[in-house]
């Protein structure tokens, strides 16, 4: 991956979140997906970043901030789309244009810090580790840093089932499944789709001490995402199952999404 691929997919970010998809609603009513999504993320954050000043990095539009304000930590938010932190500081939220790779903090300044994106839009295994290191730089020891990636068993799934097998094997196919690489039809600007074990490895990486990798919607979640509206009783089914399969290893792969929690070192 050179830099000018990069530099494509930062511009693909931008016009993709900036005039395309509205990350907004994800969360909240475009399936009922976003919210199984939005429930896990927050438990997993509060269970171990009880209190204090978190950093968002890479924020979108400031839903999880504003969540984390409202039940009392103090929130700063960046992200490199524009109309993301509009829309986070139109309900409230502490935000500006900034990057995962660079951020205008002072070391030691913050109690956590989330990144629930930048990852998975960085094909460089050397760019996604130096913007954990630089969120490590900016939490104090001691203090927890959270990073999602996406499955990338989720992603092969997507690309491969429900449809005819080709022999061989399409070369983007094994391409994803062998190292994340996205297929080159994707709308979404992606740069990587993970393995739980890939997650951690870069987050040790960065130096720091990995707690655990959970998947965060469970095996469930792609019903809820492909189902439109479900009865309540199949969402309640669908936490119960995202909660007790959240850490099991192999399993915690069928989330769409995996947040690996760590910790900087004291």
């Amino acid at each position: 991956m050179t830099a000018e691929d990069q530099n494509d997919i930062d511009a693909r970010i931008q016009t993709y979140y900036g005039e395309v998809f509205d990350e907004h609603v994800r969360l909240t009513t475009r399936s009922a997906q976003g919210p199984l999504e939005f429930q896990r993320t927050q438990e997993i954050i509060r269970e171990h970043a009880p209190s204090g000043r978190v950093l968002d990095v890479g924020g979108g539009a400031g839903i999880h901030s504003r969540a984390l304000m409202d039940a009392g930590y103090a929130v700063e938010m960046i992200d490199p789309v524009l109309r993301h932190v509009e829309q986070a500081q139109a309900v409230g939220v502490s935000a500006a244009v900034g990057d995962a790779r660079s951020l205008a903090f002072e070391d030691d300044s913050f109690d956590a810090a989330i990144l629930l994106g930048p990852l998975y839009h960085l094909a460089s295994r050397d760019e996604r580790v130096a913007s954990l290191l630089e969120s490590a730089r900016v939490v104090r020891p001691g203090g927890v840093v959270l990073a999602a990636g996406l499955s990338r068993y989720v992603a092969f799934g997507a690309a491969s089932l429900g449809r005819p097998v080709p022999s061989p094997i399409p070369g983007e196919w094994a391409a994803l499944i062998a190292d994340g690489t996205p297929s080159s039809g994707l709308r979404f600007p992606a740069g990587h789709f993970h393995t739980s074990e890939e997650l951690a490895a870069e987050v040790a990486d960065a130096g720091l001490d990995v707690i655990d990798v959970f998947g965060v919607e469970g095996p469930a979640g792609l019903l809820l995402e492909s189902a439109g509206d479900v009865p309540n009783d199949v969402r309640d089914a669908a936490l119960t199952v995202a909660r007790a399969a959240s850490a099991a290893p192999g399993i915690r792969d069928q989330s769409a999404h995996l947040l690996a929690v760590a910790r900087v070192p004291a």
